[in-house]
């Protein structure tokens, strides 16, 4: 099987962006999805203070950090656009945050289910050419998740195609865990 284009995000609204971000029109970028909750106590510690450390430590011309509200729990206490942007920031979290819409049946929102996500935090790799090439459940270490960002940006943009597994993601260490 060869590699895929990523799911399209389904998100409802953008926080932190002036218009609505793309898979398509963020090619060219390594895609660093961080899909969080925010009375998640994992994201706050972990997931959300990493992607900020990615956002500072690459240039945003080679690497786009996004953000992924995605409730799947807790919707009257999180699930408010106010409370998500007093959120962001005081917690000081300014790169662009979509909100997964609703998914089909109501359980899961739409991206989470798109991605197969297990839960947050959930951080998603994506290529220069929109797809998927690593998804990680909980905590990243960030010496391995640096090196695998190293690694696809080390890629010619028009990477030849890699075989991959089921769930879209190439097989090996350190790929979709």
């Amino acid at each position: 099987m060869k590699l895929r284009p990523a799911p399209p995000w389904q998100v409802s609204e953008w926080i932190n962006t002036p218009n609505p971000l793309s898979l398509d029109a963020l090619k060219g970028r390594i895609i660093v999805l961080e899909a969080f909750q925010m009375l998640c106590p994992g994201c706050v510690s972990h997931g959300l203070p990493q992607a900020r450390r990615i956002a500072t430590a690459f240039a945003p011309e080679d690497v786009a950090v996004i953000g992924l509200h995605t409730v799947f729990e807790h919707h009257e206490a999180q699930g408010s656009r106010v409370a998500l942007e007093a959120f962001l920031h005081e917690y000081r979290f300014d790169f662009p945050v979509g909100i997964d819409a609703p998914g089909d049946g109501g359980l899961l929102p739409g991206t989470m289910q798109a991605y197969q996500m297990q839960g947050t935090p959930t951080l998603v790799l994506i290529d220069q050419l929109g797809r998927r090439r690593a998804q990680h459940f909980g905590a990243v270490e960030d010496i391995r998740l640096g090196a695998q960002i190293g690694a696809l940006l080390a890629e010619p943009a028009r990477a030849p195609a890699v075989d991959m597994d089921a769930t879209g993601c190439v097989p090996g260490p350190g790929r979709c865990d």
